[in-house]
């Protein structure tokens, strides 16, 4: 089984951000970059078919010499190769496109990719690139099994889970609980030694233009001071609950 785990190169969450050009422009300066969580839990997954089913994995994203870093990371995990499309991300469509060719090239049977990235939270992703090669696809998944050809996935619904049985090719929109937490893997020096000696290709982009663009960006309004309340006074507390924060 040929299995593509697709990587988004995205801020940390604790990184600080700013805007540049009037709020147009995320401001990279001093940002760390890290594999999205969501594409994190659908590469430690890959690894588990590597380990116990024989699977191959590649690692792919798009983008520029500066991703390819986590890129690597991707590789000291354990991934087998790793292609970077040599192009920046615009917009879900135009990424959309690019995974999609090297889906088609690379003839895979599966493709992970995280049911959103945490910079943007488009979503889109993963269902596009699903269409773009007619593929079937299990979005919000938290649980998959591959015997043969057939694939069972759970995903998360509104007030339940529910159960869906495919054929391959498929592509998921993985997310927490497709591993836990705890199953995540830190590179340790022997996989980050490794991970230099495996291929990295650099594949040109497909035509492809994007079809959004980001006007400006607003920072969230900045948390206002705490109030502390007497555990005693419960008058105060229930004035300030109704009159001032008009949550009763």
């Amino acid at each position: 089984m040929k299995i593509l785990v697709c990587i988004s190169h995205v801020p940390d969450t604790t990184s600080k951000i700013n805007f540049t050009d009037n709020d147009t422009k995320f401001d990279t300066a001093g940002v760390q970059y890290v594999i999205n969580p969501n594409d994190e839990f659908g590469l430690t997954r890959a690894m588990w078919f590597k380990e116990k089913q024989g699977a191959s994995v590649d690692v792919v994203t798009v983008g520029g010499a500066e991703v390819e870093p986590t890129l690597r990371k991707a590789l000291a995990i354990g991934a087998d190769s790793a292609i970077r499309v040599d192009t920046p991300a615009l917009d879900g469509y135009q990424v959309a496109k690019q995974l999609s060719a090297v889906v088609k090239n690379g003839g895979y049977d599966l493709v992970i990719a995280g049911r959103e990235s945490i910079d943007y939270n488009g979503g889109m992703v993963p269902g596009m690139v699903a269409a773009m090669t007619g593929a079937s696809f299990v979005n919000t998944c938290i649980s998959l099994e591959i015997e043969g050809d057939k694939a069972t996935a759970i995903r998360e619904i509104d007030g339940g889970k529910e159960t869906s049985t495919a054929t391959l090719p498929l592509v998921i929109g993985g997310q927490k609980g497709l591993v836990e937490e705890s199953d995540l893997r830190i590179p340790n020096m022997r996989g980050i030694m490794m991970a230099r000696k495996k291929p990295l290709n650099v594949v040109p982009a497909t035509e492809a233009s994007s079809e959004t663009k980001s006007v400006s960006f607003t920072k969230p309004e900045p948390k206002g001071a705490v109030t502390l309340v007497d555990a005693d006074n419960l008058d105060k507390l229930i004035d300030l609950l109704h009159n001032e924060a008009k949550a009763i």
